[in-house]
């Protein structure tokens, strides 16, 4: 029993890994030459978050209940976009670093 659920969770994460949009951009960010965006990017959490906002709205107001899905989604992509600031920040500081010890290093070490 816990193969097929295990198979059924690896190929779900494969996907949205690959095709969701939000993964893509974060994907993107976490490259040497995408950390500089990592801050900007922060910004895109609003929308995420309003969505979220709205949507619980509609719920206290007699909704549907399946838009608590839609609430998890917008929280959960809203975290991860108001996360990859600082953490691009940290990244973006130890390579810096790191590249210029190696162009200050002498050339014989």
């Amino acid at each position: 029993m816990l193969g097929p659920i295990l198979a059924g969770v690896t190929y779900v994460y494969v996907f949205l890994r690959t095709w969701a949009p939000s993964n893509i951009v974060l994907d993107l960010i976490r490259t040497r030459s995408g950390l500089k965006w990592g801050v900007p990017a922060m910004g895109i959490a609003v929308p995420y978050l309003a969505i979220a906002y709205w949507c619980t709205t509609l719920i206290n107001g007699g909704g549907p209940g399946w838009l608590h899905l839609v609430v998890l989604w917008g929280i959960w992509n809203g975290i991860k976009f108001l996360a990859i600031g600082p953490v691009s920040l940290v990244q973006l500081t130890i390579v810096r670093v790191r590249e210029h010890r190696a162009r200050t290093a002498p050339a014989g070490r």
